[in-house]
């Protein structure tokens, strides 16, 4: 694989600006880089090893659903009175990893941010692939997972219709709504790059099937008007969806009585947390693809410097927000909410706070440190800290508020089984095992923005983005 020669250790002048693109790339360099991830006969060896083992996890996945489906609900650690388990912790955790690719590639399209053009298409495909494990969890949860389609709003013989007061059925919509906007603005920001590999195809299949989802693009001024203002339309419907989808989700818990959830704070709370967790994931995810693809070049220190600071505002404002629920349940006066949280700091998951607090409130204020914005394994170790901490905010915001609420006599604890702990982790082997395939056969790099942001002696005019 070919690689336009590029230094991570370059000093930048801290007064200019770094490249968004580094080296000497040119419209063909940027095309060659990118395409050869996807044209190489066979990946090295180490591809076949992480897709093995992805798979492998992603049958451990379906193998502990199916046992499920046969056996019951009753094989999850789910309980009186902790009724939510694992499931809906990965659910709501799974949500908020899909909000980065939207925010990425919608909200700053429509503020015009230059700098996004590099990291967004991976940022999408991550979107559909949590979005994806996230669907799996309500399904299961319900037990009757073969009667699930009632939920659906459609005539039928027995005229039910669903519950709209549900907030099952909330997260039936958003995650339905959200999905599929979400795979129409991935799928069309591709249509360019499909027809440059089906132009480059050597093999029959290969043009065949790029030809086919490439839709027969051919660059003409026409098609360039019609989908840069469809893109533009779907940008546009695209980003009230990442204030929505999360609202919609912590409304599941905010319309409950429950202590600790009935907060006015959580929609922006969560929403703040899904930004937080999906920028984590994507700094997860770049700093190992751009050094074994060869992107450094195209995937620049700029990149990931924006994310990390992306990553550090969010952490605040997540950590404000722990601030004002502990302070809101001191003012207001209610012992069961007060109690609530001092069960959180104090009680037996006394040690999931405390690591969800140091991993998404201390550990991001790293960040303020150049050193740890520009420094690859830091970044890479601190925005796995972060989904480790934002997994245990979901767990001590439903297991320790379930498992205390308002009576003694109706305690209890909450113990995972060997079939939540296989779910959680087949969970990834499944975002793994679609993420390895996007990255063998699909453009990972959006070639034709990236070319829109070359300088003007070595690229176009910019085509999609006008600063």
């Amino acid at each position: 694989m070919t690689a336009i020669p590029v230094d991570d250790n370059t000093v930048q002048d801290p007064t200019r600006r770094a490249p968004l693109v580094l080296g000497d790339a040119d419209l063909a360099s940027v095309t060659q880089t990118v395409c050869e991830i996807a044209e190489r006969p066979r990946p090295p060896t180490s591809w076949y090893v992480a897709f093995a083992v992805s798979v492998a996890l992603t049958g451990g996945l379906f193998a502990a659903v199916g046992y499920l489906i046969v056996t019951g609900i009753g094989v999850l650690g789910n309980n009186s009175p902790v009724y939510w388990g694992w499931p809906i912790v990965n659910f709501v955790f799974w949500i908020g990893i899909g909000h980065a690719g939207t925010l990425i590639s919608a909200i700053l399209f429509l503020f015009r941010q230059r700098w996004r053009t590099s990291i967004n298409r991976f940022a999408e495909a991550m979107t559909l692939f949590a979005v994806a494990c996230a669907g799996v969890f309500p399904a299961v949860h319900v037990g009757r997972i073969w009667l699930v389609y009632w939920l659906a709003p459609y005539p039928n013989q027995m005229d039910l219709w669903p519950n709209f007061r549900s907030p099952l059925l909330w997260d039936v919509v958003a995650i339905s709504t959200y999905g599929t906007v979400s795979a129409l603005f991935w799928y069309l920001g591709m249509i360019p790059d499909l027809a440059t590999l089906r132009d480059r195809a050597t093999s029959r299949w290969r043009q065949l099937l790029y030809g086919l989802f490439a839709l027969g693009w051919r660059g003409s001024a026409t098609q360039w008007h019609r989908f840069e203002w469809a893109y533009l339309l779907l940008a546009a419907l695209a980003t009230p969806l990442v204030l929505s989808v999360h609202s919609v989700v912590s409304f599941d818990f905010a319309v409950a009585q429950v202590p600790g959830w009935h907060t006015t704070i959580f929609p922006p709370y969560f929403v703040a947390g899904a930004i937080f967790s999906g920028c984590a994931m994507v700094v997860t995810l770049a700093v190992p693809a751009r050094a074994y693809f060869g992107l450094k070049s195209l995937i620049t220190m700029r990149h990931l410097d924006n994310m990390n600071k992306l990553i550090l505002g969010t952490s605040l404002l997540v950590g404000y927000a722990y601030g004002v629920e502990v302070f809101m349940a001191w003012y207001g006066g209610n012992m069961y909410e007060a109690f609530a949280f001092a069960n959180r700091a104090l009680g037996p998951y006394a040690w999931a706070y405390w690591l969800m607090v140091t991993c998404n409130v201390i550990v991001p204020q790293l960040f303020w440190i150049r050193k740890c914005r520009t420094t690859p394994w830091i970044m890479f170790l601190i925005a796995v800290l972060v989904n480790v901490g934002m997994w245990m905010e979901r767990f001590v915001i439903i297991v320790s508020s379930l498992g205390r609420d308002f009576l003694p006599s109706s305690w209890g604890m909450f113990k995972p089984t060997a079939v939540d702990v296989m779910m959680l982790v087949g969970s990834f082997g499944l975002f793994f095992t679609l993420f390895l395939l996007f990255c063998r056969y699909l453009p990972m790099v959006a070639m034709a923005e990236v070319k829109a942001v070359l300088p003007p002696d070595r690229g176009p005019a910019p085509a999609v983005e006008v600063d």
